[in-house]
């Protein structure tokens, strides 16, 4: 999804630059062409009228106009009249702020289970203790913690690693999801739209930014110092409601492909070696 979303930003910025650039060069192309008639025609009403010079008499096709220069310049037009954006397309200037949150997630991700990793082995002893229903049992379970108590330590380092990524992932996400639920409103879009216009600006240009305090996505512009806002938390026209109880989060991860191929869902065993798996 993140490759075809990616794909689709560059495309859409690519196509922006050609229309404007295929536009530009076709118009000026067939205007050079033209200048080198005027300059022709010109050079020979004077020679004529004075019978002072002559050229080779091959001089005019220098001027002519190419049938594949004004069928470039006619789909140019046609091109830059249909889909040219002069202001800039919001839309596709929160995708890619959505796509840079979502690889940053995405880092952050790989981080955090990176260290679930290096420290799950609290969870094989959490799962000893837990099914340790007898004094023999009890004894085995400590017998197997005395023989590796220093593996089954966990670092403080670990610990803040841990803390900082779960940290960055809800930050990352928040912001991704942001952005995309105002580039998947087709009111929101065409109100920050307006707002650059207004300001005689380009979406390029803008600052767009998510507030998780004030609850909205904000647009500022290099040419005034106002600000457009886009409500999340459904205080406005836009329709958008976003945020969530925490029971909703919790509910939403339970059902993830994350959770449920991750250690906590399979168990210990399950998800180190492939053992004692349970089906759930």
């Amino acid at each position: 999804m993140k490759k075809t979303l990616l794909s689709l930003l560059v495309l859409s910025s690519v196509a922006q630059s050609n229309e404007y650039d295929s536009l530009l060069e076709s118009s000026t192309a067939i205007v050079d062409q033209i200048n080198t008639g005027i300059l022709l025609v010109g050079a020979g009403i004077e020679y004529a009228h004075q019978g002072d010079a002559l050229s080779d008499g091959t001089l005019s096709s220098k001027a002519h106009i190419q049938e594949a220069q004004v069928q470039a310049y006619n789909k140019a037009l046609t091109d830059f009249a249909t889909n040219y954006q002069p202001y800039g397309d919001v839309k596709a200037v929160l995708k890619a702020q959505a796509m840079e949150e979502l690889v940053l997630m995405d880092e952050a991700v790989g981080t955090f289970t990176e260290v679930v990793v290096d420290m799950i082995s609290v969870q094989e002893v959490a799962e000893k203790v837990q099914e340790a229903n007898t004094p023999e049992q009890e004894a085995e379970v400590q017998s197997f913690v005395a023989e590796t108590v220093e593996v089954l330590k966990i670092e403080q380092e670990d610990v803040d690693t841990y803390n900082q990524s779960v940290d960055d992932i809800e930050t990352h996400a928040n912001n991704a999801s942001a952005y995309l639920a105002v580039a998947n409103s087709e009111e929101a879009v065409l109100f920050l739209e307006q707002g650059i216009e207004n300001a005689n600006t380009t979406a390029e240009q803008t600052n767009i930014f998510y507030d998780a305090n004030a609850q909205w996505v904000s647009m500022g512009y290099n040419t005034t110092r106002n600000l457009t806002i886009v409500a999340l938390s459904g205080n406005a026209d836009m329709g958008l409601d976003l945020y969530v109880t925490e029971t909703d989060v919790l509910a939403a991860g339970s059902e993830s492909e994350f959770f449920r191929t991750g250690p906590t869902h399979l168990g210990y065993s399950c998800f180190m070696y492939n053992t004692e798996c349970v089906e759930l």
